[in-house]
């Protein structure tokens, strides 16, 4: 057994106290507990799973009938590439299939944790295949899954190997990205997993006033500031209202956090803000990537979307669709909790 074997049983051990989000192919955020593995959904749909062939034309007809652009894949760095060296920082992503926001935060976040290490090669891994198999099928380009990115670190002969989830917390399937990993530590010298965003009570301090600051040109004591997280029924959703107490309590009182799939619901939300007697609302995603969800459950037309249901009620909407990878603050709290991980293997 490895000499870092300890340590990474220790992580993957961890109770999911806290655990991005968003595709056009239901995609779920990193925290979510509604999305199936590969065997669950196999057992759960084997009377009435089509054939691969039917599979792959529903696929395709679900790709052709996409009427939005998600931005040019070409421009996103996917870092499968091999070559990798001794030392490898694989980081590891739920994923999204909109191009730009990929790009733009999971690219980024990728980009700084290059600048920051440079004796460490960055490889990227996504844990929702099927928005790999989304992006391959829609753009021509297959980003590595676990297995895959794995598979390819023992391939090139990887020495030490940190692996950084740009998770949002603690939850079910940072558990089990760590047993996952923890499978594969025989296959290197070191071998160690840095923790998600919200984790200490300093993450969540500082991921506060990221958001604060990040919105204060809208705090002008009109307007409702609400942010749409997914949610989730693991008792790592208690982040929300942990993130809602200390908005409150430092005097942020018209800032709101609400869920998509939990609690709080927009329907809290909306009774919050009534309360408030705002006149104009401001929506943004608390998700490392704005995808589907901000796209389209926060942002789209469709009568149940955030911005619908706040617009009926005779509110000024206005929506920012933006992930928290694009916040250079964030991105610090991902390079330093890779830091740390790096130093526990020294």
């Amino acid at each position: 057994m490895k000499k870092a074997m300890a340590t990474l049983i220790g992580l993957a051990c961890i109770t999911a106290a806290f655990t991005s989000c968003g595709d056009s192919t239901s995609e779920s955020s990193s925290e979510a507990t509604t999305a199936p593995t590969t065997t669950s959904t196999s057992l759960e749909v084997i009377t009435t799973e089509p054939t691969s062939t039917e599979a792959a034309t529903e696929a395709e007809e679900e790709d052709e009938g996409e009427n939005y652009d998600t931005g040019d894949a070409s421009l996103d760095n996917i870092r499968n590439q091999d070559g990798i060296g001794d030392n490898e920082l694989l980081v590891v992503s739920f994923g999204t299939s909109f191009n730009d926001s990929r790009r733009l935060t999971i690219g980024a976040i990728e980009n700084e944790l290059e600048s920051a290490f440079p004796d460490y090669s960055v490889r990227r891994g996504f844990t929702a295949n099927i928005i790999i198999d989304h992006v391959q099928r829609r753009d021509g380009f297959l980003i590595d899954d676990i297995d895959a990115s794995l598979q390819r670190a023992v391939d090139n002969d990887v020495k030490n190997l940190v692996v950084q989830p740009t998770h949002l917390m603690s939850g079910i399937e940072y558990d089990e990205l760590a047993g996952k990993i923890a499978n594969y530590s025989d296959a290197f010298d070191k071998i160690a997993i840095g923790k998600p965003l919200l984790t200490s009570d300093d993450d969540f301090k500082r991921v506060e006033n990221a958001i604060v600051d990040w919105t204060k040109e809208y705090d002008d004591g009109k307007t409702a500031i609400c942010f749409m997280g997914h949610g989730t029924e693991h008792a790592s959703n208690s982040v929300y209202a942990k993130m809602q107490d200390m908005l409150t309590a430092d005097g942020h009182t018209n800032y709101f956090i609400g869920t998509v799939e939990a609690t709080p619901s927009v329907e809290d939300v909306l009774e919050k803000v009534k309360a408030g007697g705002y006149e104009k609302v401001v929506l943004e995603p608390l998700m490392v990537v704005a995808g589907d969800h901000a796209n389209n459950d926060m942002a789209g037309d469709e009568e149940d979307s955030w911005k619908s249901i706040f617009v009926n009620e005779g509110y000024e909407v206005e929506c920012i669709l933006r992930g928290l990878g694009e916040n250079e603050e964030i991105r610090k709290l991902y390079v330093e909790h890779a830091q740390q991980a790096i130093d526990s293997i020294k």
